[in-house]
């Protein structure tokens, strides 16, 4: 055994380490009730810039993922109007949702409707012209769940834009915009790729998905 090896052995994980770690990890996911349960069981003390508007969060990100992105909007434009005027590609993607949904409705005049009053602006900007061609196409197919462009109606799609906006909404309120967890599991993935021998550091690791991680 080596002496890095040896050093990584001696290091203590203090207690109130791994606490902080589990309460990022429920702050960052809105799970307000089972963090209030946490730091009374542990009796912890509640940390500086402890966020108080996780129930709006939760609200605007369950909004979001189950179908009904306007009102996401609404509610994200009541927790900082400025928001999502600075964020277009967040706004944008948030659009989409409610296209696609109208779509998966078969709703398609509507979806049409919406794409003339509410999308066409934004192919104003080349970097969404594409997206609103992906979009677009959906109409053209019976059952676009089987179209070139399924993966717009899949679940990963609006899991995505959710943590978009919950990393905005982070962001915004001066909190992190990756849980402590997400931040070790980061680590971890890239210092074993770097200390891979077949990989020698060479190759660069691909971008970091928790969820892929999960799975694996």
């Amino acid at each position: 055994m080596d002496a890095e090896s040896l050093h990584c052995d001696r290091i203590v994980i203090e207690d109130n380490d791994v606490r902080d770690i589990v309460l990022s990890y429920l702050v960052h996911n809105s799970f307000n009730e089972t963090a209030e349960s946490f730091i009374c069981s542990t009796g912890m003390k509640r940390p500086d810039g402890y966020p108080m508007d996780m129930d709006k969060r939760k609200k605007i990100l369950q909004s979001a993922l189950k179908g009904n992105a306007l009102n996401a909007i609404e509610l994200t434009k009541q927790l900082d109007q400025s928001l999502l005027e600075e964020n277009k590609d967040l706004h944008f993607d948030l659009l989409s949702l409610h296209f696609i949904d109208l779509v998966c409705s078969r709703k398609c005049t509507e979806a049409l409707e919406f794409a003339q009053n509410r999308l066409s602006s934004f192919g104003m900007a080349s970097k969404y012209v594409e997206k609103l061609e992906d979009f677009m196409a959906l109409l053209a197919y019976d059952e676009p769940e089987k179209s070139p462009m399924f993966h717009l109606l899949s679940s990963d799609y609006r899991q995505n834009v959710a943590t978009s906006l919950n990393r905005a909404i982070l962001a915004k309120g001066n909190q992190p915009r990756y849980s402590s967890m997400e931040r070790l599991i980061q680590q971890a993935v890239v210092s074993r790729h770097l200390l891979d021998p077949e990989k020698n550091g060479k190759d660069i690791p691909p971008a970091f998905s928790l969820k892929t991680f999960l799975k694996s």
